[in-house]
């Protein structure tokens, strides 16, 4: 396939080469290359300094390698001048040759082929929200439009979307659809659905993708799960099923059942709502992600499943063919790390096949209006509400531990622990309006 990578480059016109990666929080990163040092790195690797990435190696074991992945090739359609500019996304190696144990990548891959080995595909769809700010006002949070749920965007945003869909095309992201959310210069973007691995290389460059083509029309793209005091929230909310690897059968589906629902769909989702809460801050890791999940905005707070029900932690969309059966997880957001929210989310649903699992009755009323009596008369459990609470959660975890593995599992930790503890430290302007003439 080397060979005949580089006759594609080649017959392209490509001058350099982008190799990205992400950091452990999700962050892209790259190297650029001319493209005549695209065969040594192919053989070879391309050495660069771990200490200095976010949650990758210390100063005395720095040096990793990157290795392009062929089949991530794409052309960056926005980056022409002085020639054109191809990228690739890469596996990042030990100077020994073996896996970088910290590459969030390899985490999902590996959980990938541990879960392919019991016979299932995982697939997923997310649905990625995002705001759109000018960039040149002093508040930050200017919204580009003042649109709302399915409002004909303004001129600027429409074109805006359509070089974003046409752009995406290039990194074989194929949109299925896009329009205006709730809230001002508020937008969604679903693509189509496909293997974890992927999808989680597709949202990497869509995040990309985005962030650059606003710079360019002079706007901020950001996926921050709530930027705006009492403005609705960014999820990333994620549609799953289970194939089967020989057969491509959707294991989700059975025209029997109520819901069109397997019993290994209602494994997996039992799975999913026992393990959330030391799941959470894998999936909506940052101190403004708990901003986002509080009662009215449409975002889940209480660890409960139903049919078209958008309370609920899971829900059951409806579908007409038996391909499309799913179930779909409502509290990531995008701020999270792709290959290592899908590895933790399979790995839970796993969890629930294994020990076989069954979900608690679904709830199909609005759980943000029930009273307290009625929760508890339903045992209904809710998320953590805040980073702290579900790092908690997370520290003792058995099966997060086992998927990522001891060294990134405690990273992790010690990275998102630091970002509290900054937090903590915080006085805001709430406090001082709040509190400073008062006391």
């Amino acid at each position: 396939m080397q060979v005949e990578i580089l006759k594609k480059l080649e017959e392209d016109g490509i001058e350099f080469i982008s190799l990205q990666f992400a950091d452990l929080l999700g962050v892209v990163k790259e190297i650029i290359i001319p493209f005549s040092k695209l065969e040594d790195v192919l053989e070879h690797g391309l050495w660069f300094d771990g200490s200095s990435i976010e949650g990758f190696a210390r100063i005395y074991e720095s040096d990793l390698f990157l290795k392009p992945d062929l089949s991530t090739y794409s052309v960056i359609p926005w980056l022409t001048e002085n020639g054109k500019t191809a990228c690739f996304i890469c596996d990042i190696y030990n100077h020994d040759g073996k896996p970088f144990e910290r590459d969030a990548r390899y985490i999902l891959k590996k959980t990938i082929s541990e879960i392919r080995k019991e016979g299932f595909e995982y697939n997923v769809g997310p649905e990625i929200e995002f705001y759109l700010f000018r960039k040149d006002d002093k508040t930050k949070t200017l919204p580009m439009d003042y649109g709302s749920y399915f409002d004909m965007t303004s001129h600027e945003g429409y074109r805006f979307i359509k070089e974003i869909i046409k752009s995406l095309k290039n990194f074989k992201i194929n949109v299925e659809t896009s329009h205006h959310e709730v809230g001002e210069g508020q937008y969604e973007i679903d693509f189509e659905y496909g293997p974890a691995l992927q999808i989680a290389d597709k949202l990497l460059m869509l995040k990309y993708t985005l962030k650059k083509i606003a710079q360019m029309h002079g706007l901020q793209a950001t996926f921050m799960p709530k930027p705006i005091m009492n403005a609705p929230g960014s999820g990333m909310h994620v549609h799953q099923s289970l194939f089967d690897v020989k057969t491509g059968k959707n294991l989700f589906h059975d025209k029997e059942d109520k819901y069109k629902l397997s019993k290994i769909a209602y494994n997996f989702t039992a799975g999913q709502m026992k393990y959330i809460k030391e799941i959470c801050a894998i999936l909506c890791p940052t101190v403004n992600s708990y901003k986002r999940l509080i009662s009215g905005f449409e975002a889940p707070v209480y660890i409960t499943w139903g049919s078209m029900n958008r309370s609920s932690l899971i829900r059951v969309p409806k579908w007409s063919k038996e391909k499309s059966a799913r179930i779909e997880l409502r509290c990531p957001d995008s701020s999270c790390n792709p290959y290592l929210a899908f590895a933790v989310m399979l790995r839970a649903g796993f969890e629930g096949i294994k020990n076989n699992l069954t979900p608690p009755e679904p709830v199909e009323e609005n759980v943000y209006k029930m009273e307290d009596n009625r929760l508890n008369e339903k045992n209904i459990d809710i998320l953590p509400n805040s980073l702290w609470e579900a790092l908690e959660e997370l520290k003792s975890s058995k099966i997060v531990y086992e998927t990522l593995g001891k060294s990134l599992f405690e990273k992790y930790i010690e990275i998102k622990t630091k970002e509290w503890n900054e937090f903590k430290m915080q006085v805001t302007g709430w406090e001082i309006k709040k509190y400073l003439e008062t006391y």
